[in-house]
């Protein structure tokens, strides 16, 4: 059974963004769906068009998202990011920035993406952690509300597509040393210093691999030399690389799918010739195989020094 408390202080955010400071006092009198996020993860950007949705749907009825952006990776604390992330997802709502998680402890949330829902006397009334539940989740809404209607049709497209889950094969991987695995460059990684790779002859599904001057960090493998690769296998619709660096300088980059071009099944952030730029820190969506879904090798190789990579995602 879930634990009814009433909505924690706000006061830990660091910014707001799309309006003024808000309490749970001011709040009260209105049902509030809290929204914990981060910009590079792909569960969020797949569960966001539903929120969206929400947001516009029942603000009459007197509904008031409340998104909470905390940062997963160092990079995702510049405001300047969590701006342009709010853009690009048409986010209209309130946005607080909670660079020191203080909201997220006052919650005891553990989650990306996490959803709290609020009654009008400020109880949480229920939780959703991760994506779906769509339906149920917005019953709750409308339950809270006191109103009774279709439940809306959503589609989400571009990054924010639902994944194809019956084709997703490849988990989520880290790439710096605190959470990396699945790492197949001959010799292992030499951790905090610039070294030399190769990528192996073969990789197995799942697997990474780093060729040229890199330093494995913490949270992101960092490139050190113009030139160089990083590669992995995977078995699912879409491939994405959490990336950010190039000291504020665009760095172009150019991937290989199976060693060709990526033709028809480029992502969202390379062409057909599989050409395109890093210029911020964020998710990039760079294969999406729209001929069925069957094991593939990517490779990325970068034109300039500086990237950094944190993670790969799939859908």
């Amino acid at each position: 059974m879930f634990r009814r408390l009433h909505m924690p202080s706000l006061d830990g955010a660091t910014a707001w963004l799309n309006s003024e400071p808000l309490t749970p006092e001011a709040l009260r009198g209105r049902v509030v769906l809290v929204n914990f996020w981060t910009l590079t993860c792909i569960n969020w950007l797949r569960q966001e068009p539903w929120v969206r949705s929400w947001a516009r749907a029942y603000r009459d009825d007197g509904l008031v998202v409340l998104g909470v952006h905390t940062p997963e990776f160092s990079f995702e604390h510049d405001v300047e990011g969590v701006r342009r992330a709010v853009r690009d997802r048409d986010i209209d709502y309130p946005v607080a920035v909670d660079d020191g998680y203080e909201i997220w402890n006052a919650f005891t949330n553990h989650y990306w993406p996490a959803l709290y829902f609020v009654d009008r006397e400020g109880l949480v009334r229920d939780s959703q952690f991760g994506e779906g539940r769509y339906e149920e989740s917005e019953r709750v809404l409308q339950r809270l509300l006191g109103v009774d209607r279709e439940p809306l049709r959503v589609e989400g497209t571009g990054v924010e597509a639902a994944a194809d889950w019956a084709n997703l094969r490849t988990p989520e991987t880290y790439l710096g040393y605190a959470r990396g695995e699945q790492f197949a460059s001959p010799g292992g990684a030499a951790v905090d210093r610039s070294q030399g790779y190769q990528l192996p002859g073969r990789l197995r599904t799942g697997q990474w691999a780093l060729d040229g001057r890199w330093t494995v960090g913490r949270e992101a493998v960092v490139l050190d030399e113009a030139g160089g690769s990083l590669a992995w296998r995977f078995s699912a619709r879409d491939a994405h690389l959490v990336q950010s660096g190039g000291g504020g300088e665009p760095v172009p980059f150019r991937v290989l799918l199976d060693g060709e071009a990526p033709g028809a099944d480029h992502g969202v952030d390379v062409d057909p010739e599989g050409d395109g730029v890093l210029r911020e820190g964020r998710m990039y969506q760079l294969v999406r195989q729209r001929d069925g879904v069957r094991e593939r090798t990517v490779e990325v190789t970068f034109a300039a020094p500086g990237a950094g990579a944190y993670c790969l995602t799939f859908g």
